[in-house]
């Protein structure tokens, strides 16, 4: 038998956290990322900040909890996930990613994917559903119900492209099918020499950019260069730059399906980007922004 002053003191956590956003920061935790963020891993150090608002109840997972912290039940209690990964992406597992990939899809979770996410397994499937939708777009009303299909590229390709590198994803037809490329979520130039770049807000009404200046810089970072081999964003909210000349569409937006993706590319585990007030605001407004999925 549940005592009444047990019960009452549920019920008043339950409606304390009831309009909260539920947010569950995954990441990989590097070792790597103590050089930066000391006796915090970079996630936890996200986590921190978000804990100092009353707008969100935060939980922090990582590759060595139980089912790498991905379990059914926690999903279920999550409205927007913040993904960090790197040298580990490979170890997640197929089924823990299509959890996630499911619940974007269906409009019930909002995936925020950081830096070396990039290649996370969930990222990727998801810019591949994103392909395919776009590719079904882009075929004659006629052909789309009796159309066949060949996919190229469908499992994971952890390799750096070259400049010159056909662009991915592309469509083409071949005798009587369609060919997809799908995309390989990379680009063809990086540097981790801790150069500092510079963002510019493209789109500073959107919702994630509110608060945000019209410039702004980090000091330190690791450098994305070249064409990102994803399906064209729905929305560029941000665009780095660095002074030997690369750029980089840094904070991109794709609808898949019923659910949002948000793809924001600081974030090099030796550098303490998440100790940065801008960087941290955008997590703050894209997890509000997402957890409004659809």
């Amino acid at each position: 038998m549940i005592r009444p002053v047990l019960l009452a003191l549920a019920i008043t956590s339950s409606l304390l956290h009831a309009d909260t956003i539920r947010v569950l920061i995954w990441d990989e935790q590097q070792p790597e990322q103590k050089q930066a963020y000391g006796e915090l891993f970079l996630g936890e150090t996200i986590a921190a900040e978000l804990k100092k608002s009353p707008d969100f109840t935060v939980t922090c997972a990582t590759l060595a909890d139980e089912e790498q912290g991905l379990k059914e039940a926690m999903l279920d209690q999550t409205d927007v996930i913040v993904f960090w990964s790197h040298k580990k992406n490979k170890e997640l597992s197929d089924a823990n990613a299509e959890r996630i990939v499911a619940r974007v899809k269906a409009g019930k979770l909002g995936l925020i994917t950081l830096h070396s996410a990039h290649w996370s397994k969930p990222f990727v499937r998801l810019m591949q559903e994103r392909a395919k939708s776009d590719a079904i777009s882009q075929i004659p009303a006629a052909e789309r119900a009796s159309a066949k299909w060949n996919f190229v590229n469908q499992d994971v390709i952890y390799k750096v492209l070259k400049k010159d590198a056909a662009i991915t994803p592309s469509l083409t037809k071949k005798d009587d099918a369609w060919e997809l490329t799908l995309p390989q979520c990379v680009f063809p130039a990086y540097r981790a020499d801790g150069a500092p770049s510079h963002t510019t807000t493209l789109l500073p009404n959107h919702p994630i950019a509110r608060g945000l200046p019209l410039t702004w810089d980090m000091p330190h970072t690791e450098m994305y260069g070249g064409h990102f081999h994803v399906p064209h964003p729905d929305e560029i909210i941000f665009q780095e730059k660095w002074d030997k000349g690369e750029q980089f569409d840094s904070g991109c937006v794709w609808k898949v399906e019923k659910g949002k993706v948000f793809y924001f590319r600081p974030g090099h585990e030796t550098y303490a980007i998440y100790q940065q007030a801008e960087p941290l605001k955008v997590i703050a407004n894209a997890v509000r922004w997402l957890s409004k999925t659809p």
